[in-house]
């Protein structure tokens, strides 16, 4: 059902072969210190901007003295730097020796920092019939999504792209038994790239808790969790067009969310007037092309970083029916046409800033709200 849905202002609106160039450069920007005004008072915040990733990751603390804020972004920060070269597919480190003994079929010893996103992304290749799948690494490098900056690039011979589909690697090839791994596919090589800085992001919110901290967004890229709010006020989350240029919508978040998008143009580069962007369809072997975006909100950035991938190559017509089997209860996605396509319970929750998107409810995705 299209519709064209008026601009609403709510009564609270007031209220590689290569590493990542990101993944060796330290802190960026001193701590900054604000005032964020809300119900009266005056409560200080501290934020904080320094990369990891390959992305800048913004860090803001709410009623936090500025000594412990100081202490604790530190902290964020080298735990972050760490996890860069542990998850770091395309550098030498863990992934690199995961990578290189898996396809050999021998058994052993796992890393144990990455043993979360082998069996996260096993859950979530399976629920969604590995629309999602990590497994495919090899055909990620084959399309030039291995380096910081993919310039230069045009698409792999179509014989090559047919090898690896046959080869089908799946991360059901991957045999988990307590600490250890064993592949049992040669094509095997995990690619955590569009999970792993929202797990980062996971951690760092674990850690906060840890420190005491109740009130704090951390954000890189596209992926971004708060708890809490800002001085009491939720924290207000941009929704970006499907283009990348500009805003689309505003969602207030409370409590603990968090709100990744998955797009065209995070990564991408241009070939002969063609746009090759890296969310690949694992079952066609080459880049989605019936959808621009899709951003999913969720407790854990890392099930709503999977779920937008896919759910991004589910496309318009499945993505529904495939956030009901993965248990999401707020998704957004605009496809090709740039039309909007949303469950109605993240409808209510958003504040359109165009006046003339087109968009389509979909039946609810909550089952309270189903039933």
């Amino acid at each position: 059902m299209h519709h064209a849905k008026p601009h609403r202002m709510r009564a609270n609106q007031g209220n590689g072969q290569q590493p990542l160039a990101g993944w060796q450069i330290a802190l960026i920007a001193t701590v900054a210190y604000l005032l964020l005004t809300g119900c009266g008072s005056e409560s200080p915040a501290v934020t904080s901007r320094f990369t990891a990733f390959g992305e800048i990751v913004d860090l803001s603390l709410v009623q936090v003295k500025p000594d412990k804020a100081e202490r604790v972004i530190r902290l964020i920060r080298e735990e972050l730097e760490a996890l860069e070269q542990d998850l770091n597919t395309w550098a030498d480190g863990q992934m690199a020796r995961v990578n290189k003994l898996l396809p050999t079929g021998e058994a052993f010893e796992a890393p144990v920092g990455i043993l979360p996103l082998i069996h996260l992304s096993q859950r979530y290749a399976d629920l969604s019939d590995n629309r999602f799948n990590p497994a495919y690494g090899k055909l990620s490098a084959l399309w030039g999504f291995n380096v910081a900056v993919p310039e230069g690039m045009q698409p792999p011979p179509s014989h090559a792209i047919e090898q690896l589909l046959e080869a089908d690697a799946r991360m059901s090839d991957v045999e988990v038994d307590i600490l250890t791994l064993k592949g049992h596919n040669p094509a095997l090589r995990l690619d955590f790239s569009g999970i792993n800085q929202a797990y980062a992001i996971d951690l760092a919110v674990a850690r906060l808790r840890e420190q005491k901290i109740r009130h704090a967004q951390i954000k890189t890229g596209s992926d971004l969790r708060a708890i809490g709010n800002r001085s009491g006020q939720p924290w207000r989350v941009p929704i970006r067009r499907g283009s990348g240029a500009g805003v689309l919508a505003i969602l207030d978040i409370q409590g603990d969310e968090s709100v990744v998008t998955r797009a065209v143009h995070d990564r991408n580069w241009l070939h002969e007037g063609v746009l090759y962007h890296s969310i690949l369809d694992p079952r066609t072997g080459r880049p989605v092309r019936h959808t621009q975006s899709v951003t999913v909100v969720h407790p854990e950035a890392a099930v709503a970083a999977a779920a937008a991938n896919a759910l991004f190559v589910a496309g318009p017509e499945q993505w529904h029916a495939l956030a009901r089997t993965l248990g999401i209860h707020y998704a957004l996605l605009i496809d090709s046409e740039g039309t909007v396509h949303l469950n109605p319970e993240l409808y209510d929750r958003i504040e359109l800033i165009d006046d003339d998107i087109p968009f389509n409810i979909s039946p609810p995705l909550s089952p309270r709200v189903a039933s």
